[in-house]
C-alpha cells in the first residue's frame, strides 16, 4: 500500500492558522490534498493533525483523518520523521500496511503532480530509501560570505575566493515540498537528507512560506504561473 501523509498541526506561530488560511481562493492545505489525489499513486491520502478545524477542512477536500496526532508530536520541536513514523504505526493499527509513504507538506501551492510521479520513480529504482525535490542555490555556496558585528565581510571558505564560479560544484537545497520514502526507512528514523535522492526542480517552484511577505510573494507567483499556463 502507498500512503500520502500530510502533517498539519494547528499551532503555526509566524503565520497563524497557516495550514488552512485561504490562499488564492481555497485553504492552503487543499493544494497538497488535491495534488496527492490527482497523481494516481496513493491508496489513501491522510492528514495527521492535532486540530479539529484542520481535520474538518481536510475531510471536506477529500483527505482522510482516521486518528488525531498526540500533543507530544504537535509542538514546535516535533520533527517530520517521528510524526510520519507515528502515522504509519497508527495506520498499521487500522490494518493499513504501508510499503511506501510520501510525506507531503501542507504549504505547497506550487507542487506539481509530475514531480510527485518523477520522485516516486527515483524511489522505485530501489537504490535509495527516500526521494525528494531539491532546487539549485542561486549562487555558489562555496563563495558565501559572513558578516561580523562591525559590518565587515569575510568568506566562509577562503580557499575558494579566487576560484571561478563556473568551476565550483553546484549546491542544492531541500525544496520543502515532500519526501517519498519506504515505510521501513521512516520507522527506522532515517534522515531523508542522508539517505535520499534529489529530483531537481527550478528555483522558482521552491517556495518556502514562513512570513506574511513570503505568503504575498507566493500568491503573486501562483497567479503569474497560472496565467502563463492558460
Amino acid at each position: 500500500m502507498r500512503l500520502a501523509i500530510i502533517p498539519a498541526r494547528g499551532g503555526s506561530k509566524r503565520i497563524p492558522r497557516k495550514n488552512i488560511k485561504p490562499f488564492a481562493g481555497k485553504p492552503m492545505i487543499a493544494y497538497a490534498i488535491e495534488a496527492a489525489r490527482a497523481c494516481g499513486l496513493f491508496d489513501r491520502v491522510l492528514v495527521t493533525t492535532d486540530d479539529d478545524e484542520i481535520a474538518g477542512i481536510a475531510r471536506q477536500h477529500g483527505a482522510e483523518v482516521p486518528f488525531m496526532r498526540p500533543a507530544e508530536l504537535s509542538d514546535d520541536h516535533a520533527g517530520t520523521v517521528p510524526v510520519i513514523a507515528h502515522a504509519i504505526q497508527a495506520c498499521a493499527a487500522l490494518g493499513w500496511q504501508a510499503a511506501q509513504v510520501c510525506c507531503i507538506y501542507p504549504g505547497v501551492p506550487l507542487l506539481r503532480v509530475a514531480d510527485l510521479r518523477a520522485a516516486h520513480a527515483l524511489l522505485d529504482a530501489g537504490d535509495a530509501d527516500y526521494a525528494f525535490t531539491v532546487a539549485p542555490f542561486p549562487a555558489a555556496v562555496q563563495r558565501a560570505l559572513r558578516r561580523g558585528a562591525d559590518g565587515k565581510m569575510a568568506p566562509f571558505q577562503p580557499e575558494y575566493v579566487r576560484t571561478r564560479t563556473q568551476d565550483l560544484e553546484p549546491g542544492y537545497y531541500d525544496a520543502g515540498q515532500f519526501y517519498w520514502g519506504t515505510a521501513e526507512a521512516w520507522l527506522r528514523g532515517q534522515s531523508p537528507h542522508e539517505n535520499g535522492k534529489g529530483l531537481v526542480i527550478p528555483e522558482w517552484r521552491a517556495v518556502d512560506i514562513d512570513t506574511p511577505d513570503d505568503w504575498r510573494r507566493a500568491e503573486l507567483s501562483f497567479h503569474a504561473f497560472a496565467a502563463a499556463e492558460d
